[in-house]
């Protein structure tokens, strides 16, 4: 049984290696035994947690890897060989996940504008304005923008949600809410300035 998050595959006392332990469970898993295979899913969690924290720092992004590494055992279960270490095949398994993450981080890092480094349009009114009702401009820009970027433009901005509850609410990421909301800001910016020329 896992103690804590320990990496070592030493168990204690004269208990089996956890690595065996596992693998006979995958074995029985393989042979149809549903029982042991939720055990083992269980009892891989914390492992895969600690592994996947030791090398990324963000929350939400150890929770992802974590998630795509379960459904990575999940489809690839069938590839268990019973005599190889289990915890090798796990761990391989967490690697390229954790790779695949960064490599995504990297190529959207590329394409994207931290929400951060981002100015609102000018003309976008503050959030004590937004009490005193929206401009008939305002509201006619917000009109025209394809919806999820005005979703996220009204709930950042209107409702004044957090990113995370905003992302919560639409069901995405926060990363991808700010894309919208960085899109739909461009678009506001462009079309307001187009009414004032």
């Amino acid at each position: 049984m896992l103690e804590g998050t320990r990496l070592s595959d030493q168990s204690a006392g004269n208990r089996p290696k956890r690595s065996d332990h596992w693998g006979a469970a995958m074995a029985r898993a393989q042979n149809g035994d549903a029982e042991a295979y939720a055990k083992l899913l269980h009892e891989i969690l914390p492992f895969t947690r600690a592994y996947v924290s030791s090398r990324l720092r963000d929350a939400a992004t150890v929770d992802d890897v974590v998630q795509n590494v379960l459904m990575s055992i999940h489809r690839a279960r069938h590839t268990y060989r019973p005599e190889r270490p289990f915890v090798a095949w796990l761990r391989a398994i967490a690697r390229n996940a954790v790779i695949d993450s960064v490599r995504e981080r990297a190529r959207r890092s590329q394409r994207e504008t931290p929400l951060a480094d981002y100015d609102p349009p000018s003309g976008m009114p503050l959030p004590d304005e937004f009490d005193q009702g929206l401009s008939p401009e305002l509201e006619r820009a917000l009109a025209a923008l394809p919806p999820n970027q005005r979703e996220a433009v009204e709930l950042l901005h209107v409702e004044q949600l957090s990113v995370a509850e905003a992302a919560e609410r639409v069901g995405v990421k926060p990363g991808a809410l700010k894309v919208r909301a960085h899109r739909g800001y461009q678009a506001l910016r462009s079309r307001l300035k187009r009414e004032a020329d």
